[in-house]
């Protein structure tokens, strides 16, 4: 027995999965789904078949001529659920398991009329990543073995059904719909993904549309409308789009993450419309990842910086080709900035500051943070600046051409690096990258003009005429450049004279937030209380909700308000709002 991902009961020496036919009904009354998988493995096989499930109510598993298979359902471990063994009989090579999911299903969120833009019809939607697949269906869920798959969802009539897959067909039967799709490119589990709710679209270009519920449709389509552009950007630097359509699926305002790069259908946070398309960095890292994650993919969380920290330089190259290199600095100091509070953050835990990690026994929710991310495009930063631009950029080309769709260890790529680069990770110092704590001192800093005039003004309160053609990155550094705890006059200055306890950008506002309430700025206070009814999503919950429980009355308001707008929350961000507030 070898299992790879310390995630998955996924046995190697057992048969691979190679595709899935996926039936669902979805009931909104009882918050479950009624389900079956049919299963086709890559080869006929005998023996045992261990799949990952967490949560579910097995009815039955049944061969191709719908004869019963002996399985057990292990009792749940707290991280991984519950293993589902089959025993296969000889020659087995396609199965068949009816169940049930379960109303706490950690990658369901369904959401009341009263939580949705029109107030009229339910929704529901998944996220998946890391390891949530297999409380929606019963799987190898490890991303070392990618599926094709079908699908068919049936859903009250008066919703539409949208998933990340090609769209098929839709019949209406009765008071349901049945919507039918499939994805014929080979995904990692953690990409299952599909919304049912009341919802409409509008093309942006040939490739590409925006699906939201149509109170924000106008406003969403607005706000990503140089989709295309960004889609043709993308190609010129890494290659063909390789998936067909890039749309993209404005989410209600609890989804956790600011984007989820779900192939043929990116999820985006409604935080991102802020009316002058100055948080599309986010949509560009969603891109990005057709190629560096959803094309070459992290073979388990271990390795996760080969899908985030690849994400973030190639989305940074994205904004350089669409924007400038200015711009892309800036995000470069933000990532920077960023980057610096995850490692304060895990100054006890510094094993979790390298990006080659060992997480058995580790929850893959709980170890995340910006270290892969930021960590990671240093690294590859440092690894081109030795190379010159042109020199890696043909290797990224390469790297992506050799393993498309596959699933790679950080020890085979840095086969793959010395294969095609020799030398050029010890001389740009890979393994202080790698495999030590921290930051290492030769990594490189983001410098450009305007970054250097911005830290000129780190100390002083601007003039308005000072910050006129400010964007939201710059506001952002800024506000972060303030002091930890900065004295309540400076604050009333600043808020009084650009009023930024009122902005409508929600990047500014939580930094800004978040400073205050370290502060003591009264105003501030209140708004924190509102928005943390508003919104949903990580990146904001636990900057604000640590902000407050800084201290012991702070902590108390905290639980008050979490106990207020858990329910609100997506079960992985309740998860992680809860673990700030028991330290």
């Amino acid at each position: 027995m070898a299992r790879r991902d310390p995630h998955s009961y996924n046995d190697d020496l057992q048969p691979e999965t190679e595709s899935l036919t996926w039936k669902a009904r979805v009931d909104f009354q009882t918050q479950r789904l009624h389900a079956e998988a049919t299963l086709l493995l890559k080869e006929a096989s005998a023996g045992p078949l261990d799949l990952d499930t967490r949560d579910l109510e097995i009815l039955s598993v049944v061969d191709a001529q719908g004869r019963p298979l002996g399985y057990h359902l292990s009792p749940p471990e707290p991280i991984l659920g519950s293993r589902l063994r089959v025993e296969l009989p000889s020659g087995m090579r396609e199965l068949t398991i009816r169940y049930r999911t379960s109303p706490r299903a950690s990658a369901l969120q369904w959401l009341t009329p009263a939580q949705t833009a029109g107030g009229q019809h339910p929704y529901l939607f998944s996220q998946c990543q890391a390891i949530h697949a297999r409380s929606v269906v019963p799987l190898q869920d490890t991303p070392r073995v990618r599926l094709r798959f079908r699908a068919e969802l049936t859903v009250p009539k008066e919703l539409k059904a949208v998933m990340a897959a090609g769209f098929v067909s839709r019949e209406e039967q009765g008071e349901e719909a049945v919507e039918r799709f499939e994805m014929p490119q080979a995904i990692p589990p953690y990409l299952l993904a599909f919304a049912v709710g009341r919802l409409a679209s509008r093309d942006l270009g040939p490739r590409s549309r925006v699906w939201a519920e149509p109170e924000v449709l106008e406003e969403a389509a607005a706000e990503f409308e140089d989709v295309d552009a960004m889609l043709r950007a993308a190609e010129a630097l890494f290659g063909p789009y390789d998936w067909e359509r890039f749309d993209l699926l404005t989410m209600p305002p609890s989804f956790p993450y600011g984007g989820m790069e779900n192939p043929r259908l990116t999820f985006l946070t409604p935080t991102l419309l802020a009316g002058d398309k100055s948080q599309v960095s986010v949509v560009a890292h969603e891109l990005a990842h057709s190629w560096t994650g959803n094309l070459v993919t992290n073979a388990s969380a271990e390795h996760f910086w080969l899908n985030e920290g690849f994400t973030v330089f190639a989305e940074r190259r994205i904004l350089e080709a669409l924007h400038g290199p200015e711009v892309a600095t800036l995000h470069a100091a933000l990532g920077r900035r960023a980057l610096e509070d995850a490692m304060e953050h895990l100054r006890e835990h510094p094993q979790l500051t390298m990006l080659r990690t060992r997480l058995a026994g580790v929850d893959p929710d709980e170890a995340f943070s910006q270290i892969p991310y930021e960590k990671g495009y240093l690294l590859l930063c440092a690894l081109e600046k030795t190379v010159g631009r042109e020199r890696f950029d043909d290797f990224l080309r390469r790297y992506l051409e050799s393993h498309r769709f596959q699933a790679l260890t950080t020890e085979q790529f840095i086969d793959f690096a010395e294969k095609e680069l020799p030398g050029v990770l010890e001389k740009a110092n890979a393994d202080a990258y790698l495999y030590r704590p921290g930051i290492p001192e030769s990594a490189p800093v983001p410098r450009s003009e305007r970054l250097e005039r911005l830290e000129a003004m780190k100390d002083q309160v601007p003039t308005e005429e000072e910050v006129k053609d400010w964007t939201p990155a710059e506001w952002q550094l800024y506000i972060e450049w303030l002091p930890a705890r900065p004295e309540r006059a400076l604050l009333q200055r600043l808020d009084e004279r650009f009023h930024l306890t009122k902005s409508q950008n929600a990047e500014i506002l939580v930094s800004w937030l978040a400073v205050a309430l370290r502060g003591g700025w009264e105003p501030a206070l209140e708004r924190v209380e509102s928005f943390l009814g508003e919104v949903g999503r990580m990146k904001y919950l636990k900057p604000l909700y640590g902000a407050l429980a800084a201290d012991t009355e702070g902590k108390v308001l905290a639980r008050g308000l979490f106990q207020r707008y858990a329910e609100r929350y997506h079960p992985i961000a309740r998860a992680a709002v809860e673990s700030i507030l028991n330290r």
